[in-house]
Formats: C-alpha cells, sequence, structure tokens
C-alpha cells in the first residue's frame, strides 16, 4: 500500500518528476499520473494507439501538440470533429485566434462579427477566409477523383498544406489517418453540401470510412485509445476496439460526469462492461481540464519514451 506524500517543490523540477510526485499526492493527480503510465505501456507494448480529440482542443494551443505527437509516432489513428479540422486549415493559413475572457459580453461580440469558444475568440472573417480556401482544394479533389472516402480526402488535403505544426500535414506526412465520422458538423460540411449541388457526381463515402477504420487493427493487434473529451470521435475509436474485441489499455481525460450517462462522461471501467476495453486492461481515467491534464501526462510519457528511444524523427 502507498501513502499520501508531501508535494516539495525544488528548483529546476522536471515535468516526469512532477508527474511522478502525483501518484502519491492524491485525488485525480494519482489518476493523472496512472494515465502517463498507461499511455508509456501502450507504446512500449506495441499497441496500435487510437488518438482522439474534440474540436475545441484544436482551437486551443493543443493543436501543434498534437501535430508533434503524431510526427514523433506515438498515435497511429486519429479520430476528430470536423471544426477541429477546419481550424487546423485556418491556422495553417495564417488565421489566429485571440485569448478573451469567460464573462465576455457575447451579445457585444456577435456584433463585432466575433465568436467565442470558450475563452478564445475566432473572427468571422476566419471562416470566410476558410470558404476561400477551401473550395479551390475541393476543385482539385473533385478533378483528381470523384468519390473519396473520409480519411482519404483528409490525407489529399494535408499533403496541400504546409505547416509542421498543423495535425493534417503532418498525419499525411506520416501516413497516419485521420477519421471523421461527423465530416458534415461544421462549415467544413456546409461547402460540401454547396459544391455537391455543382458537382453532383461528387461524393464522399462516410460508410466506406467505417470500413476503413475498422481495418487499422485486427483481433490480433494490440490496441490503446487517448480519448481527449467525448463525443462521437470517442465512441468512433472505441466502437472500432469493440468489433476487434476490445483495447488493451485505455487512458480517457474529461471534464463530464459518469453520473449524466453520457459517452463523455463514460469511464473506462463503463467501457469494459461494453467489451470495448477488455477486463484485464490497463486503464485510467483523469476528471480534469485536457489543456491542462493531457500535456503534463503526455510529456512525461514521452521523456520516458525518448530516454528509450521509442520516439521518431526527433531531429526532423
Amino acid at each position: 500500500m502507498e501513502y499520501v506524500t508531501d508535494l516539495i517543490w525544488k528548483p529546476g523540477i522536471t515535468v516526469k518528476e512532477l508527474v511522478d510526485n502525483f501518484k502519491t499526492i492524491g485525488y485525480q493527480s494519482v489518476e493523472l499520473s496512472k494515465a502517463s503510465n498507461v499511455i508509456v505501456k501502450m507504446k512500449k507494448e506495441g499497441a496500435k494507439i487510437f488518438l482522439t480529440f474534440t474540436s475545441n482542443m484544436v482551437t486551443s494551443g493543443l493543436r501543434g501538440f498534437f501535430a508533434q505527437i503524431i510526427k514523433l509516432g506515438i498515435a497511429d489513428i486519429i479520430v476528430t470533429t470536423v471544426g477541429g479540422l477546419e481550424e487546423d486549415i485556418m491556422k495553417a493559413k495564417g488565421e489566429k485566434f485571440a485569448i478573451g475572457k469567460f464573462e465576455s459580453d457575447d451579445v457585444e461580440l456577435h456584433e463585432q462579427g466575433i465568436n467565442r469558444v470558450g475563452n478564445l475568440l475566432i473572427k468571422n472573417e476566419s471562416y470566410m477566409n476558410f470558404e476561400d480556401r477551401i473550395l479551390p482544394i475541393l476543385a482539385k479533389l473533385y478533378e483528381k477523383q470523384k468519390r473519396w472516402a473520409v480519411s482519404e480526402m483528409l490525407r489529399e488535403i494535408g499533403l496541400m498544406l504546409d505547416d509542421n505544426n498543423s495535425i493534417l500535414c503532418q498525419a499525411a506526412k506520416n501516413k497516419i489517418p485521420i477519421f471523421c465520422p461527423a465530416i458534415t458538423d461544421g462549415a467544413f460540411g456546409f461547402h460540401l453540401y454547396l459544391f455537391q449541388q455543382k458537382h453532383p457526381d461528387f461524393i464522399v463515402d462516410v460508410v466506406k470510412d467505417f470500413g476503413n477504420i475498422l481495418f487499422t487493427t485486427s483481433h490480433d493487434d494490440k490496441k490503446g485509445v487517448i480519448a481527449l473529451g467525448g463525443s462521437i470521435s470517442k465512441h468512433h475509436a472505441i466502437l472500432c476496439t469493440l468489433l476487434n474485441g476490445g483495447a488493451e489499455y485505455a487512458v480517457y481525460m474529461t471534464t463530464a460526469h459518469k453520473t449524466s450517462g453520457s459517452m463523455s462522461g463514460a469511464t473506462t471501467n463503463e467501457a469494459k462492461s461494453w467489451g470495448k476495453v477488455k477486463d484485464d486492461s490497463d486503464i485510467a481515467t483523469v476528471n480534469g481540464d485536457v489543456t491542462i491534464m493531457f500535456p503534463l501526462a503526455m510529456m512525461k510519457a514521452m521523456e520516458e519514451l525518448h530516454a528509450d528511444g521509442l520516439l521518431k524523427n526527433e531531429n526532423s
């Protein structure tokens, strides 16, 4: 049995040392330390790792961190929502999002043509610029072929971007598939619809992509899931693990609570009842803000993986 240990600061303390200390502080610190260890284990054991996140995380400065994780070979399959892909393209094309306040006057912001995501601000102008940029991209896709599975389309778009901090760009470079089952749930979907009105033979095939994600793993593969937030991105990944025998490793981070009965709040233990996570799996569920929790857990894991030579392309 371990006992509570007082946290003591020292000059030059590293992320690894800090998170190692978390395991004996108590409460969510214990779960965060455990989550970091599970991430290390899933990578060391050669599991195929699903990384899922919602679009609000790409709105934040985690966007470049996700791209770096892809570059370093930690994630094998990405599942996300369409807003994050739109904003990834926006940022790759130079758009900048401002930091505001949670207590802003939202009526005033609306009158100024500014949209609020928590305490982050996005101008309507950014979405107008997105329209100007996505239409030529869709035209190039249509010229190349008429029917696209979503992940294949996203890879092609990633190859058109030139930004090392772009999720789409790094995924395309490193041949990591990105799945977005709700591709129409945003501005991108609206432009896909408008483009299809002029080109009725242009098809984005979501059902084919469900087959694609199923075949990213098999019953014989070890599977790991890092689910940040909830939503369809989390469920799409763990549904895939369910159909392929369940995941051996799972880390969930969320601000939602298990008492809601929601997918976002469902814990790694609850996933065992469905067979999405195996009975004897290594798991951790961390309740808290992903913008704080995930960098701490992942950076500690990355320090260990780096020391063991398990990160790729570190100098490229």
